[in-house]
């Protein structure tokens, strides 16, 4: 009889920035199927997700990965579930409008990866700041580079969990960095990014690390962190058509207030019209302009405008669901016909 580790994830209620919770359910004879995976229950009760009195919430196996760090490991992506069977209000994948798997989504998460004893991002000293932005962008060699080998690390885990890993990149900042995951079908992407945050977060317990998911750790002249969102469906990938782009594009214009309110808690700090940002309280579109809310890839116009957008407002401890439920009912808003 042969024994597997099955790691059941979920997102516990807390407001507005939900966090990971996990536990180990043991099988006998596990197949590696999603459709073997049982619903468990936890305490609500003490994620903020029932009362004591009535405490049990459920968990619903939606998606199944091999888990690299352990044997005969599963990594179990679940939905919370009440009592009844009903999504949990916290459930934000319930939500997302895309059972056909339409929507295509490419997420590229920034973080910093902060040291546990100084609470500082890696390469700042203790009671000062490192050399100014400029040269950690992409950048080569141990003057400018920090923490290679725990973010190489973790895009091995990635891969080797089966998940669509795109690439890395040190990013803008001293300490701070990227990885992009794509996925057809929103719910999917949406699992993938909070898989790969587990690996992320169980691997700084190894290396004296913690990840800051928050969009502008260090205040001042660094930039903040993102997590942009590249969508498409097959309008936007067939259409050819630039005057459908800009129905889609302005179709997310009177709805600023309903994006930016799943967009990321202290997004407000990041989204300034700096650093690469548009202001928080502005909404524009622009080929190839970072510094607008939505990009629109020079690469889509090159192939006759068919292709994606960037929405690029996106923080970087936003819920991917969400997020991507959000553009969806957006998207489907604009008046095509």
């Amino acid at each position: 009889m042969s024994k597997s580790k099955l790691e059941y994830i979920w997102l516990d209620g807390y407001k507005p920035t939900q966090n990971m919770r996990s536990k180990t359910k043991v099988e006998n004879d596990f197949s590696g199927k999603l459709e073997d995976c049982p619903i468990w229950s936890f305490d609500g009760s003490s994620t903020k997700q029932a009362s004591g009195g009535a405490s049990d919430c459920l968990l619903k196996p939606v998606a199944i990965y091999p888990d690299p760090a352990r044997e005969n490991g599963y990594l179990v992506m679940t939905e919370v579930l009440n009592a009844d069977g009903t999504p949990h209000a916290s459930n934000g994948r319930a939500t997302i409008d895309d059972d056909d798997n339409d929507f295509w989504f490419g997420f590229e998460q920034e973080y910093f990866v902060m040291d546990k004893d100084t609470q500082l991002p890696l390469g700042f000293p203790i009671g000062g700041y490192p050399g100014p932005q400029g040269m950690y962008y992409c950048s080569v060699g141990g003057r400018h580079t920090h923490g290679r080998s725990f973010v190489e690390e973790h895009a091995d885990l990635c891969i080797a969990a089966g998940l669509n890993f795109e690439g890395i990149n040190q990013e803008v900042a001293s300490g701070q960095w990227e990885y992009q995951l794509f996925a057809k079908g929103a719910k999917k992407a949406g699992d993938e990014i909070w898989i790969s945050r587990y690996l992320l977060d169980r691997l700084t317990e190894q290396y004296g690390y913690y990840i800051e998911y928050h969009p502008k750790p260090v205040k001042g002249d660094w930039n903040g962190s993102g997590m942009h969102a590249n969508f498409s469906n097959t309008v936007l990938r067939t259409c050819g058509s630039q005057e459908t782009y800009e129905k889609i594009c302005e179709a997310f214009r009177p709805v600023v207030k309903e994006h930016i309110a799943v967009y990321g808690e202290f997004n407000d700090e990041r989204l300034t019209g700096d650093h690469e940002t548009a202001s928080i309280d502005d909404f524009s579109y622009g080929v190839s302009d970072r510094g607008a809310s939505i990009r629109i890839p020079i690469i889509t116009v090159e192939k006759g405008w068919k292709g994606w957008l960037e929405d690029r407002r996106p923080a970087s401890n936003g819920d991917p669901y969400k997020i991507a439920g959000r553009i969806i009912k957006t998207v489907k808003s604009a008046n095509i016909s």
